[in-house]
C-alpha cells in the first residue's frame, strides 16, 4: 500500500462529503441497534484521523491504526490543535498486533478495498478476530462490485477546493481491481505545483467477505446499505457490516 504523501497534506479538505459528525452518529446508532456496548473500540485504516476524534468527543475510548506515516502525523497533530490524547499507531491492517483485545473494530471509508490480494484482506480479519472479545462487534464499510465497475472504472472526476486542484484518473482491470492516479495541482505566488500519488482498489463480492469473515470467527449479523439500516439496493455503492465475534480465539 501506498504512504499517500501528497494525499495526506489534501486528504481532509478533499472529503468534505465524508460526513464524519453523521458517519459517527450512524456508527453509534448501528451499535445500539445491535445491544452492543461500543467499550475499547479501535478506528482500524483512521487516516488524518476525523473518524477517531469524533467518536472521542462522544465519550468513546478509541484510539487509531494507520499505515501511512503521513496520515498519522496529520492525525495527532489535530488531536493535539484540539487537546485531545488518542492514541495512534502505524500498522497495517494485515499486520495488526495489539496489546491487548478490543470490543469494537469500525473501519470506514473503503479501507479494506485497498487491500487488493484477498490474502491480505484474509489475514487483516483474522488478526482483527484475534484480538476481538467474545460478542465484539466489527463494522466496516466495502465499496462495491457494481460501484468500481459502473462508476469509477475508466471514469476521470476533477475534486477541487481554495487550496488544492486534483485530477482523479481510473482505469478498470481484472477482479474488479481499480487503479487510481491522482494529481494534485497546488498554487503558490501564480505558479502550479503538481504531484502525483496512485494506488489500486479492488472490490470484493458479498460472498466472498462473508466466508473471510466466517474464517475469522465472525458471524455477519446485518449488510446495510451506506448510512442507511435497511438492506443494501441495486446500484448501492457503498455496504456496511455489522459482524459479530462468536469464536474468539485470544487468550490474551
Amino acid at each position: 500500500m501506498p504512504s499517500y504523501v501528497s494525499f495526506a497534506q489534501f486528504y481532509d479538505g478533499l472529503m468534505e462529503d465524508a460526513n464524519y459528525k453523521q458517519r459517527c452518529d450512524y456508527i453509534l446508532e448501528l451499535a445500539k441497534r445491535h445491544n452492543h456496548e461500543m467499550g475499547l473500540t479501535l478506528d482500524l485504516a483512521c487516516g488524518t484521523g476525523s473518524l477517531t476524534r469524533e467518536l472521542y468527543k462522544r465519550g468513546v475510548d478509541v484510539y487509531g491504526i494507520d499505515a501511512s506515516a503521513e496520515m498519522l502525523c496529520e492525525a495527532m497533530q489535530k488531536s493535539a490543535d484540539e487537546g485531545m490524547d488518542i492514541m495512534f499507531l502505524k500498522q497495517k491492517m494485515q499486520n495488526l498486533d495489539l496489546y491487548g483485545t478490543i470490543n469494537t473494530c469500525v473501519c470506514t471509508l473503503d479501507s479494506i478495498n485497498h487491500m487488493t490480494r484477498l490474502e491480505d484482506v484474509r489475514k487483516a480479519f483474522d488478526r482483527v478476530g484475534l484480538f476481538m472479545d467474545n460478542d465484539g462487534l466489527f463494522i466496516f464499510d466495502v465499496n462495491t462490485v457494481y460501484k468500481h465497475r459502473e462508476v469509477l472504472g475508466d471514469n476521470t472526476f476533477v475534486l477541487e477546493n481554495d487550496k488544492v486542484f486534483c485530477v482523479w484518473q481510473n482505469s478498470l482491470e481484472d477482479d474488479d481491481i481499480v487503479n487510481i492516479t491522482l494529481d494534485f495541482f497546488e498554487e503558490e505566488d501564480g505558479v502550479y505545483y503538481r504531484s502525483s500519488e496512485n494506488f489500486c482498489e479492488r472490490a470484493y463480492s458479498d460472498e466472498i467477505l462473508r466466508n473471510l469473515l466466517a474464517e475469522a470467527g465472525f458471524e455477519v449479523e446485518a449488510v446495510y446499505g451506506d448510512m442507511s439500516f435497511e438492506k443494501p439496493q441495486e446500484g448501492e455503492q457503498r455496504v456496511i457490516y455489522a459482524a459479530r465475534m462468536r469464536v474468539s480465539r485470544n487468550s490474551i
